[in-house]
């Protein structure tokens, strides 16, 4: 492990809720693919699977800076729990009906439900937050790592889930993604020694952490940026199956995360000078051009190819993300403001996969690389919209910490220097 992540994992309890992280956040890439190979596989429909994945995902939005913002007042253990049990009991409803050929509207009701996830990749970084506070160094090496995860999931969990469902049997993805979220919720919350102190409600003032304008651009732009992903994972597996080895697209997609993965790891080595809202429109930007060369792709080896280049600009771009998060959103809502972040994503992949699926039964899967290429558009013109937003100083509704943090998103190594000493 290379200096900057050795020099983070120093702190006691680290590794174990970092692991845990790991195992909570299977479903994030296993549930919606997953259930987009169960019901193609039941019922040959994409746009039906679409649908379904969509609603999964509009329903973990919706729920998801709730269920935040509840952890924000009353403490991870007492607020996850509970949730990730709701979200699993939805799965199995959802499993159910798909295998007894129920009517549509149950699927569509259990999907729903099903949303009721917590994000548990925000309620790692809250820990990383609280544990280096006033240390910007350690800080984006912890974010940098974090990303690295989410991408370990997403190299494995769409293997794991695809595979399992066509080998084995259609609903075996998404029940393994439902065991990996109720171990790794409880794995978590039973680690009380990093569990950030919740707030008193009379800290919580100001309303939502939606209220910050920084938040809003990033939260738009994160839309759009979301329909990418949505449409690659449907349009990916539709493609695969078109050329008769429906099960390599999970192979594919891993080799997407994969090169996520890599950028995200050396990016983290780095020590960066600059605007990191500089930073984060080229990687927004660079994002919208990667999905340009899908259109050329004819086979799965070249898809693998061209995607791979694309996730180089994924990782990066997330953990700047996070970085400018923390810089605009104060203190006693930064699980929130986190988890709106996933929100924009989550919404975005409902319509992105949603969109995909329907292109797919109309016009077939090398139409529906056209998606993600729109999507990229949008994300690309939001992000210049919004920019200047995030180049904004933002206002400490906490009256402590504001200067500090607006020298971090400028790259003012001298004053964070002197700040730190």
């Amino acid at each position: 492990m290379a200096s900057p992540y050795r020099a983070i994992f120093a702190a006691p309890g680290t590794r174990s809720f970092s692991a845990a992280g790991l195992v909570g956040r299977m479903p994030l890439s296993m549930m919606g693919i997953g259930v987009v190979t169960m019901i193609s596989q039941l019922t040959g429909r994409y746009g039906l699977a679409g649908a379904l994945a969509a609603t999964l995902a509009m329903s973990a939005a919706g729920m998801g800076p709730l269920i935040s913002r509840l952890v924000d007042r009353h403490g991870q253990r007492r607020v996850l729990r509970p949730a990730a049990l709701t979200a699993v009991t939805a799965v199995a409803g959802l499993l159910l009906c798909a295998q007894q050929s129920a009517p549509e509207w149950t699927l569509f009701v259990f999907a729903a439900g099903a949303g009721c996830v917590p994000s548990v990749g925000s309620m790692v970084r809250a820990r990383w937050a609280e544990l280096y506070r006033g240390s910007p160094r350690e800080l984006h090496a912890a974010y940098s790592w974090e990303s690295i995860v989410d991408e370990l999931c997403f190299i494995f969990g769409p293997i794991v889930a695809i595979g399992l469902s066509t080998a084995w049997f259609p609903e075996a993805g998404p029940l393994l993604a439902a065991v990996f979220l109720v171990t790794g919720v409880f794995w978590l919350t039973a680690q009380r020694a990093t569990e950030p102190v919740p707030q008193p409600r009379e800290h919580h003032t100001g309303g939502t952490a939606l209220r910050s304008s920084g938040l809003q651009a990033l939260v738009v732009t994160f839309v759009a940026t979301g329909a990418i992903f949505g449409a690659v994972d449907v349009v990916t597996v539709a493609f695969a199956e078109e050329r008769g080895n429906k099960a390599a697209a999970s192979l594919v997609l891993a080799v997407y995360a994969l090169g996520s993965c890599l950028a995200g790891a050396f990016f983290g080595l780095l020590h960066l000078r600059g605007s990191a809202s500089r930073r984060w429109l080229v990687g927004v930007c660079a994002m919208a051009v990667s999905m340009i060369p899908l259109q050329l792709a004819g086979n799965l080896p070249i898809l693998a190819v061209a995607l791979f280049v694309a996730g180089l600009s994924v990782a990066p771009t997330m953990v700047t993300t996070m970085a400018l998060v923390e810089a605009h959103v104060p203190r006693t809502k930064l699980t929130e403001g986190m988890t709106w972040v996933s929100t924009g994503l989550a919404v975005g992949v409902a319509l992105g996969s949603s969109a995909a699926g329907w292109v797919v039964d109309a016009s077939g899967a090398r139409a529906g690389f056209a998606v993600p290429v729109v999507a990229g558009v949008a994300a690309a013109l939001v992000a210049l919209l919004g920019h200047r937003r995030l180049r904004e100083r933002p206002t400490d509704r906490e009256g402590r910490g504001a200067d500090d943090r607006h020298r971090y998103e400028r790259g003012d190594d001298e004053e964070r220097d002197k700040h730190l000493a």
